[in-house]
């Protein structure tokens, strides 16, 4: 039997990943029936099926080409030492993975735990780290609810991901360094795919990375002196030239562009000094440049 031309995609079945990426995967185009409570949801204007699984067996499903790409935390992905390629950062699910210590025990940092007991969901990334810094912990692996090991004896310290704090602190455990940063990203598999498979995953990005520029960007009008036209431009960091059109008001011009969202605040000032007037800034669904 051929082998199906299909591309499959593993994602998150539920967790902090699993809505954003949804949310992406819409954005993006892709049409599908309700993805909660089942396993395989094919797309319906894409060849595409996406297969919702626990995510620490995401990378070995990519590695194994089960699965060809996948959504997953940087962070599981470097701790199952998967042989994937890495295509895309992605921006979202961001957090750390955090050594903790007791609020008002003895031990501040990780500098302090040569020799002490570390409860962690991630042994090999915890490990390392110590090593690369000259310690020896014990490693004691926990597969959920690490924070409460202190507390019961079993752990002097823990290494778990962070992103507020909040369950640390509830737990009175203080964070001391962090030791890893992630982000939610997309790996492929390293296995040799067919071409119709290539040609889906080079549409694929494409549409992703239009909804990635999107989300980083904005479009802004405004209306401006004619005059002011040069400097205008040159005030405004636009992705692509600005369109200028004209006005009722021959001395007057509109003006509308793609700007970086982070620049937006800082430029605004600057616009107004210049003569823009009636500015206004509007967000982008997509976008491919």
């Amino acid at each position: 039997m051929e082998p199906s031309s299909t591309l499959r995609i593993a994602l998150q079945k539920s967790g902090r990943l699993t809505e954003k990426s949804i949310a992406l995967l819409e954005q993006a185009g892709m049409k599908f029936d309700s993805y909660k409570g089942h396993m395989i949801v094919p797309v319906q204007n894409f060849d595409i099926e996406l297969l919702l699984i626990r995510d620490d067996d995401i990378p070995e499903y990519v590695q194994d080409a089960v699965c060809d790409i996948g959504f997953v935390g940087a962070n599981v992905t470097v701790e199952k030492q998967a042989d994937v390629e890495v295509i895309r950062n992605l921006g979202y699910g961001r957090c750390r993975l955090s050594v903790a210590v007791p609020k008002n025990g003895d031990l501040k940092s990780a500098a302090d735990l040569n020799g002490r007991r570390i409860a962690t969901s991630y042994p090999n990334l915890t490990r390392k780290y110590f090593e690369d810094n000259g310690m020896s912990v014990d490693i004691v692996t926990i597969s959920g609810a690490v924070e409460i090991a202190p507390r019961l004896g079993v752990a002097d310290a823990v290494c778990d991901l962070v992103s507020t704090g909040g369950t640390l602190k509830s737990n009175g455990l203080v964070e001391s360094d962090v030791i890893f940063e992630s982000e939610c990203q997309l790996i492929k598999t390293n296995r040799p795919l067919s071409p119709e498979k290539q040609d889906l995953i080079e549409k694929f990005l494409v549409r992703i990375g239009g909804c990635q520029l999107a989300e980083r960007s904005r479009y802004i009008m405004m209306n401006a002196p004619k005059k002011s036209l040069k400097e205008i431009t040159s005030v405004i960091s636009a992705l692509s030239s600005p369109t200028v059109l004209p006005l009722e008001n021959e001395d007057m011009i509109a003006i509308h562009s793609v700007i970086p969202i982070q620049e937006f605040w800082d430029v605004m000032e600057r616009l107004k000094k210049a003569g823009a007037t009636g500015i206004v800034i509007l967000p982008i669904e997509n976008m491919i440049m």
